[in-house]
């Protein structure tokens, strides 16, 4: 019975911190508004949240000893982290420069795919006929939802599609890595550490670009770096690496399914972006495969 608690705890915690993740789209876009820079909104973003992270490596440093760590298990924390949160999200703050919140949510929703590759490939697990199914199901539900948008290609779809397709490889790096580092670390420590790196990474990049700037913009900017920071970057990071933990990398992708799902609601809500019967329709069989992996989840732990 615990583990079976256990596992909905998991499961839930998961699609809590996929859904905050997912708002992050709309609040860059509503950022935008006002002529502030990518690099210079994912530095406000970094920055804000830096702090919460050194206290909490600071509030946890007894409690985690890290004792039979060796100097390959920093050097894979450096690069994921390096590539998890610092290069996935320049390559998706960009990306939003060209296309809208709802569509980069569906691009970016290929990472499952890439967990589950990375994961056969790299860490030897088999990839079982449900989470084939489950998977399936969830992208066939994607596809649906975003039919509209597909059959309208502007001019510079192909460049903002790229760049988030580029985001969607490093994250679904990131996951596959934070796999077997997080039973090391510990889910606290691995994630504070994965993002100071990426903290340090962005820093570091601000100040080499000659279009770095923390004055001189619209309070709005100011604010809504602070929720991205926050409600989007330090609550769902430690809620995700608890889910990853838990449930395992490739099953944690598929929860990722309502990403874009709950991305289409806040952008019509928030953007105006245009709500169809056929998103609705997508929206409804892409709960269907979350249902459907988590439901077989929980029977193997009975």
């Amino acid at each position: 019975m615990f583990k079976n608690n256990n596992t909905c705890l998991a499961v839930f915690t998961g699609i809590i911190g996929v859904v905050f993740f997912s708002a992050k789209a709309v609040m860059v876009k509503l950022a935008y508004q006002y002529d502030v820079s990518p690099v210079n909104l994912l530095m406000f973003r970094m920055l804000f949240a830096l702090p919460f992270y050194i206290v909490i490596l600071f509030i946890t440093r007894k409690k985690s000893e890290e004792h039979g760590l060796g100097v390959k298990d920093f050097i894979w924390l450096l690069f994921f982290g390096f590539i998890g949160y610092y290069l996935a999200s320049y390559f998706d703050f960009l990306g939003l420069q060209y296309i809208k919140a709802s569509i980069e949510r569906v691009i970016l929703f290929i990472y499952p795919t890439i967990v589950v590759i990375l994961s056969a490939v790299f860490l030897k697990r088999k990839v079982g006929p449900v989470q084939i199914l489950a998977i399936a199901i969830t992208y066939v539900g994607v596809l649906v939802a975003f039919w509209d948008e597909f059959r309208i290609e502007g001019s510079e779809f192909l460049t903002g599609a790229g760049l988030i397709f580029l985001s969607a490889l490093t994250y679904a790096s990131y996951l596959t890595g934070s796999d077997f580092l997080i039973p090391k670390f510990g889910v606290l420590r691995f994630t504070s550490y994965a993002m100071i790196i990426a903290c340090i990474s962005v820093v570091t990049h601000c100040s080499l670009s000659e279009e770095a700037s923390l004055s001189g913009y619209h309070a709005n900017v100011y604010w809504l770096g602070l929720a991205m920071a926050f409600l989007s970057t330090v609550i769902p990071s430690f809620m995700v690496s608890y889910s990853i933990k838990e449930i395992g990398a490739s099953n944690f992708s598929v929860l990722g399914s309502l990403g874009p799902v709950s991305t289409i609601i806040l952008a019509s809500i928030f953007l105006d972006e245009k709500f169809t019967i056929l998103q609705m329709g997508g929206t409804i069989i892409v709960i269907f495969g979350v249902v459907v992996i988590s439901l077989q989840k929980r029977r193997k732990h009975t």
